[in-house]
């Protein structure tokens, strides 16, 4: 049993690095990766024996991300790819685990912007042309910021603060 645990907990950081890393080389997030999150929290959370309330709040703190992100991406602040991970993300962190991602995001998501000014500056773009082809489109002026890259790592640094992390140490 604590083998399916296990592998239905280890989801969430690989999925999420996933996420961060096919946006950052490619500028999407499939969706496939959203819903595979969505799919196997309510089997982790069940199989942890998290009560029904917290399965609940867990919920209602996706479905509140899912909301916000729709705002951010109507806003053109994100993508639609974004949102859906952000929400996926927000399911499995649940509450309070919510705040710090929300702020270990926001602020790498500042970081991430600041380091693409950095590599988007006329003084690395020399160095530029010769790099492969996801890093030439990073660095390209214009163009957008991965922010899944950003998602992925507040998803991560939250984690061991939520109830399936609380939940997953405790069997340990």
């Amino acid at each position: 049993m604590a083998l399916v645990q296990s592998a239905l907990v280890f989801l969430f950081p690989a999925l999420v690095i996933v996420a961060g890393l096919k946006d950052l080389t490619s500028y999407t997030i499939p969706n496939w990766i959203s819903l595979a999150l969505i799919a196997a929290f309510f089997p982790a959370a069940f199989l942890l024996g998290l009560p029904l309330q917290t399965i609940g709040v867990c919920a209602a703190v996706g479905v509140g991300a899912l909301l916000a992100g729709m705002v951010m991406f109507a806003l053109g602040w994100i993508g639609g790819g974004d949102a859906k991970l952000f929400a996926a993300s927000a399911l499995w962190l649940g509450w309070p685990a919510a705040l710090p991602f929300l702020l270990i995001t926001c602020v790498m998501g500042g970081a991430l912007a600041v380091a693409l000014l950095l590599l988007r500056s006329t003084q690395v773009q020399a160095f530029v042309p010769s790099s492969p082809r996801w890093l030439f489109r990073l660095a390209t002026k214009g163009e957008n910021v991965p922010y899944g890259v950003a998602i992925a790592v507040g998803a991560l640094a939250a984690f061991s603060s939520s109830a399936v992390g609380v939940a997953f140490a405790g069997l340990f």
